[in-house]
């Protein structure tokens, strides 16, 4: 693999998930290569793109022969830094906590959700998904002896910007916000935001 001098800009990243995805597909259809015009045609870019993205980690097609959709696979997986299961703290056991909570997608991809918090007392001490509900008086306790470096942000967006001072004092790294508010964070905790009221906005614009 090729040196990393200069880091893939985030783009870049972005896109490798949705290589990932693509490539998994390919797995349970059996098929074991595939060219980047075929990958590319799957994804709605084009396969300069792809090329272009792969060629920031390394080689891993020959010219006329496409990719080896197995090696592909592995190689972003290590890339992504997915080849062990990362415990994920999620802060909020409302309406969306609850279903984040029992969503069954993420054991399959290399997370597992294994500490849920939530303020309110009447639901602290609950079953939530095979996991008892904490108080988030305890989460930056709970959170450092787990050593759990991602969290996913179910709380209204009031809370939001507390709770992610706490995360980061607690050492969590990377947070996926529901909240509709952008955070403050250190510029080496990396945050994503999943607003679906702002992606409904975006597609509106399109609807004449």
């Amino acid at each position: 693999m090729k040196e990393q001098n200069v880091p893939a800009p985030d783009v870049v990243v972005a896109r490798l998930p949705l290589y990932l995805r693509a490539l998994n597909f390919l797995t349970e259809d059996g098929l074991g290569v595939i060219s980047s015009s075929d990958l590319a045609a799957r994804l709605g870019l084009s396969a300069a793109q792809i090329r272009k993205d792969l060629s920031h980690f390394g080689d891993f097609g020959k010219q006329g022969s496409g990719y080896n959709v197995a090696y592909l696979r592995n190689k972003l997986r290590e890339i992504l830094n997915l080849e062990d299961i990362w415990d994920v703290a999620l802060v909020g056991a409302g309406d969306l906590g609850h279903a984040l909570a029992h969503y069954g997608g993420f054991i399959g991809q290399g997370f597992r959700i294994r500490l849920v918090f939530d303020s309110n007392p009447q639901k602290v001490g609950r079953d939530l998904g095979g996991l008892t509900v904490f108080s988030t008086n305890v989460m930056k306790e709970e959170i450092r002896r787990r050593q759990i470096r991602i969290a996913i942000l179910a709380v209204p967006a009031v809370a939001a910007q507390r709770v992610t001072d706490d995360l980061v004092e607690a050492g969590v790294g990377a947070i996926l916000n529901y909240a509709p508010i952008t955070l403050m964070a250190p510029a080496d905790v990396h945050v994503q935001y999943m607003d679906p009221v702002a992606h409904l906005q975006h597609m509106a614009f399109y609807l004449k």
